[in-house]
């Protein structure tokens, strides 16, 4: 973060300095918590300056959200070589280091962002621009999700189990922010299982998705993560059996 230095920048050089310390401030703090005094103070430059480059707080935070979104979305990729279960298990690393890093910005993210910016009560459209970004985020998932899956058209029931999986794995990392009480590369190992566990019950209606599972187990190493849950649960049964 720059602090107290002034240099001459150009536009958009500012604009993106301003966005990266909006940024840092919100991973600590909720945006709604982070005034532009506080901005312009770790940028090193005024208030007023500030301002003319942004025209509130608002346009600032939806700058940084978009600058974030997009890093988050890019968390996602991965490369579509090796078994399934470590390739999302790597996938699930990355997704819990971007929560880890930006706490309170995920938080304001996934929970459409401050409910009163500081400029003002907020707007529709902002509101509006907010629930895209994140539904951006969403489809990117979804997307990398398919393609490692090498489908194009996916029936109905392995659409709920991509979007369903995805919205666990929001909804779980936000629980966890909240005290982190359960140790972070459980719940990384726990959601690839819970893709496999999701993929499973739907596997036991339909046919499609049981030859679905079958490739996905096929090539799943004897150490690798879907393996392991399935080992677990023959020792649940193991241990349940009279």
């Amino acid at each position: 973060m720059t602090t107290g230095v002034r240099r001459r920048m150009g536009v958009e050089e500012r604009r993106q300095q301003l966005i990266g310390v909006a940024l840092e401030l919100f991973s600590r703090r909720s945006p709604d918590e982070v005034s532009i005094d506080e901005i312009a103070s770790a940028a090193g430059i005024s208030r007023p300056l500030v301002y003319h480059y942004f025209p509130g707080k608002l346009s600032l935070y939806e700058a940084a959200l978009k600058r974030a979104s997009d890093d988050l979305a890019g968390r996602f990729l991965e490369p579509q070589d090796g078994p399934l279960g470590a390739r999302l298990l790597r996938v699930m690393r990355r997704f819990f280091d971007f929560v880890e890093e930006h706490g309170p910005g995920f938080s304001a993210l996934m929970r459409g962002g401050p409910a009163v910016p500081a400029d003002g009560p907020r707007s529709r459209d902002a509101m509006s621009r907010t629930n895209a970004l994140i539904d951006g985020v969403r489809q990117a998932a979804y997307d990398q999700i398919l393609a490692h899956l090498r489908i194009e058209d996916p029936p109905a029931r392995l659409e709920l189990v991509i979007r369903s999986w995805i919205s666990l794995a929001e909804s779980t990392a936000l629980i966890w922010l909240d005290g982190r009480r359960i140790p972070r590369q459980e719940l990384e190992a726990q959601l690839v299982h819970d893709f496999a566990a999701l993929t499973a019950v739907s596997a036991a209606y339909d046919e499609e998705m049981a030859d679905l599972l079958r490739t996905m187990l096929k090539d799943e190493p004897t150490d690798g993560p879907f393996t392991d849950l399935v080992g677990r649960l023959v020792s649940l049964g193991a241990q349940s059996a009279p």
